[in-house]
């Protein structure tokens, strides 16, 4: 997979954008009203329990609106936090700091939202089930999303379609499954091969053939179970579909050694976080 690198400089363009999609054109008007530099402290408290991630993108928030303030980390990128724990200490300018404020919450909610989601498919897996994230992310937060999923103890699956072939059922749809398969074992060129299956039948037709993963789309638990045997140790494993917390217990118990799941990224709700003097 391709190597996610959250550089300061990244960090920074990201933040950039934020900030200007939120101060375009005129600044934050409301915060002009206020005259005097008075110089505050503020707390940025957890309002619930969990994984905290985005830190750095905060403090990259206030610093570009005001290099002078001072951010000081209470909680590490990747910990847990409590409701009512202090996250970080802001000091400044009043009105500098209100400027920054809601872009700042926003990173830390999304990120912290991934990670805390994700940590809680992983505990519901077990430890010898990996939780992995897929593409379905939003349109270019895909490295900040993948970053969250790992501070939240998951794994991170391709990060682009360069990074792997992953033939899924529409590719198999144009195209008859085995002849596709030998096809990209010609090409790989170092690439890995994933191959998704949805029924045991598919499965035994390109059983022996020299790919990487096998996916199990969609299978129900019996078939599940019978896929991990049939593979045994030929190929890494790995179940997908509709995967909920409800579910991912049961889907573990299989033996499958991963298991993707679309949530954790498109659909993890935000943590609540508050700043307060």
């Amino acid at each position: 997979m391709s190597k996610i690198k959250l550089s300061k400089e990244f960090i920074r363009g990201t933040v950039k954008l934020a900030l200007n999609e939120d101060l375009y054109p005129s600044g934050d008007i409301t915060s002009s009203l206020i005259n005097n530099d008075k110089i505050i402290t503020v707390k940025l408290i957890s309002n619930q329990s969990a994984i905290v991630g985005g830190l750095l993108f905060a403090k990259q928030t206030f610093a570009l609106i005001d290099n002078k303030i001072k951010f000081i980390i209470k909680k590490k990128d990747g910990s847990s936090t409590k409701k009512g724990n202090i996250v970080a200490v802001i000091k400044g300018k009043a009105k500098n700091i209100l400027i920054a404020e809601r872009v700042a919450l926003n990173f830390l909610s999304h990120i912290s939202g991934i990670a805390t989601k994700t940590n809680e498919f992983v505990k519901a897996a077990g430890k010898k089930t990996k939780i992995c994230c897929t593409r379905k992310t939003i349109p270019n937060l895909r490295v900040i999303q993948k970053y969250a999923v790992k501070l939240g103890g998951g794994t991170n699956h391709r990060f682009n379609l360069s990074d792997e072939y992953l033939i899924k059922d529409n590719h198999i749809a144009s195209s008859d499954l085995k002849s596709i398969v030998l096809k990209a074992i010609k090409n790989k060129k170092g690439k890995k091969i994933t191959v998704e299956v949805d029924t045991i039948k598919q499965l035994k037709s390109i059983l022996g053939l020299k790919f990487n993963t096998v996916l199990l789309d969609n299978m129900n638990l019996k078939n599940l179970r019978e896929s991990v045997k049939i593979v045994k140790k030929l190929y890494e494993t790995e179940a997908s579909g509709n995967v909920s917390l409800k579910t991912v217990k049961a889907i573990a118990s299989t033996g499958v050694n991963r298991i993707s799941v679309g949530s954790i990224t498109h659909s993890a709700p935000g943590v609540d976080f508050k700043l307060e003097i």
